[in-house]
């Protein structure tokens, strides 16, 4: 490892690292709340509204995150003035934005379905007994059925969030500054492939801690079964 090239490109690859965290916690939560109402659309009893979203989810799964990204940042290039005339402009030409609105909707589409299949791994006795207590079907749901349905679903959640992390890279090729962007920017002034080495590291200690904080919620949370 040379000092001289750490010092030099250490801080500026330390603050792409920010920028990661920032896009990839930021869409997650966006989408998880995005997630929850796309989730019930897809179990409702509408037939319109439950293929509604299974056309939003196959669309966001089915096609690449790249692509999709493109599509919104130059897409939106092609649309600039209906953009300015709505007064959205600003938003769009930021690739920071753009990058943090196409995560948000593809995460949506994957948080959606691994709640759908949690929700749907529920056995069936227990919104039996929801109803036998008198709950009403939102109070059922919110106390019975999705305490449950979060133990299944956090693994997979876990693993979104991980493919989040990994998949943020994607968001150098439009010049977000973020990890990979000022790795890549290392390189092409030092030539030393050591730095990608490092952003490595770096991916790694953060799927890493991902890993074991997620396994440790889950072991928390199922102690009671384990025992």
């Amino acid at each position: 490892m040379e000092l001289e090239l750490l010092s030099t490109y250490g801080p500026r690859m330390l603050a792409g690292l920010g920028m990661t965290l920032k896009i990839v916690l930021l869409s997650v939560a966006l989408g998880a709340l995005l997630s929850l109402p796309l989730a019930a659309a897809r179990m409702s009893r509408i037939g319109w509204l439950r293929r509604l979203a299974f056309c939003y989810t196959y669309l966001f799964r089915g096609t690449p995150l790249l692509a999709q990204t493109f599509l919104v940042y130059y897409g939106a290039g092609q649309l600039r003035p209906e953009l300015q005339e709505l007064g959205v402009w600003w938003f769009f030409r930021d690739a920071y934005w753009c990058t943090v609105l196409t995560f948000t909707l593809n995460t949506a589409a994957y948080q959606a379905e691994i709640w759908r299949g949690a929700v749907q791994a529920v056995p069936q006795g227990q919104w039996e007994v929801a109803h036998a207590l008198g709950l009403s079907r939102l109070s059922g749901i919110k106390d019975v059925i999705v305490p449950q349905a979060f133990v299944v679903a956090l693994r997979p959640l876990s693993n979104e969030l991980i493919l989040m992390l990994k998949s943020s890279a994607i968001a150098s090729v439009i010049a977000v500054p973020e990890l990979m962007g000022m790795t890549s920017l290392a390189f092409s002034r030092s030539f030393d492939f050591q730095v990608y080495l490092w952003a490595a590291v770096l991916y790694l200690s953060l799927v890493e801690s991902i890993r074991r904080l997620c396994g440790w919620i889950s072991n928390r949370i199922t102690r009671h079964i384990t025992h």
